[in-house]
């Protein structure tokens, strides 16, 4: 198995630098390179797209420009944009008895990946608002929780070579939350696939068939089983064969790069994150979002009824849902 902390991050940038100076100022000026060309693109295909805008004839115009209805190419009308600023208020005032009303259903919830940054962040906040009357992690080893507030937490110590063996660990849980993984340069290119893939949809496959009803799974912008780039492949095959399993709710989270701070030193991260901190907040939250966003969308999206099969959660759908509660208290 491969070495390391352990198996809980899928953070493009969080788990992506090694302490080698030299080798995490190189991928770091690559990976603020290639942000940086997407972020120019965008602002090239946007600002072509007004410039088109302020030559159409008025004559013939259709209605939108009154902000009536949405025009092919014109994105959101006014009318739209006031409709979805009442919707997120409405959702935001409706938290409150959303979180209660999930709380009296005295659901149980499992943790993969709760030694990474997302899974730690996400513990330590399903902890804070109560939502679970029982918690379990599960995982490679068992980690060390001092607080007070950890005291109920379950533990689960399983061998990812041999899950079959651990189906128990993954029985009696209404929902489950998969934040496993590991990186390229961590693990090696067969050790990557074996933890974000093999793992994950073993680990999937048992929570099924131990009665999980509700699967959210940590993915990434850009997830796509055709891609070129093995990391974005392998998020979008795992995407795909988790929905052929067939789960009453299954949540795709697809955030872009994870911002988070670490208490070791690693130049690599902290240069990504000043990349990003000196972008307008607009462009910046298009292409990166801090960690405790991607956690609070998870919980506000988990105690929202739907009737939906599958919901996926792009890096924008994030950032709105997870800044939901800014103001609200549990």
């Amino acid at each position: 198995m491969p070495g390391g902390r352990g198996y809980g991050e899928t953070a493009l940038t969080c788990e992506s630098f090694k302490p080698n100076l030299a080798a995490s100022f190189l991928r770091s000026g690559l990976l603020m390179y290639f942000c940086f060309w997407n972020i120019f693109s965008s602002a090239l295909r946007c600002t072509s797209e007004n410039t088109a805008r302020r030559s159409m004839p008025l004559r013939g115009l259709p209605r939108a420009a009154s902000g009536q209805e949405k025009v092919p190419g014109m994105g959101t009308t006014l009318e739209d944009a006031a409709e979805a600023r009442s919707a997120s208020m409405a959702e935001t005032e409706a938290l409150p008895k959303l979180r209660e009303d999930f709380r009296m259903q005295n659901k149980s919830v499992f943790i993969l990946g709760a030694s990474g940054e997302t899974g730690r962040v996400l513990l330590k906040e399903i902890l804070e608002l109560g939502l679970f009357s029982k918690v379990t992690l599960i995982g490679r080893r068992k980690l060390t929780l001092d607080e007070e507030a950890y005291k109920n937490v379950n533990q689960e110590v399983v061998d990812f070579e041999k899950l079959d063996d651990y189906a128990s660990a993954f029985q009696g849980h209404d929902v489950g939350f998969c934040c496993l993984g590991t990186t390229r340069k961590k693990a090696g290119a067969e050790g990557f696939v074996r933890v974000d893939r093999d793992y994950v949809l073993k680990s999937a496959e048992l929570a099924k068939s131990g009665g999980c009803k509700h699967f959210n799974l940590l993915s990434s912008k850009g997830a796509d089983k055709s891609s070129n780039f093995l990391y974005l492949q392998v998020k979008g095959e795992v995407e795909a064969r988790v929905e052929e399993l067939k789960f009453d709710r299954y949540s795709i989270f697809r955030p872009g790069v994870l911002l988070c701070d670490r208490q070791e030193s690693r130049p690599g991260e902290w240069l990504v994150r000043k990349f990003f901190g000196s972008l307008p907040e607009s462009w910046a939250s298009g292409h990166s979002v801090p960690v405790i966003t991607v956690v609070r969308a998870m919980l506000n999206n988990v105690v929202r009824p739907s009737d939906k099969k599958k919901e996926l959660l792009d890096n924008k759908a994030i950032h709105d849902l997870g800044k939901a509660d800014d103001s609200l208290k549990p």
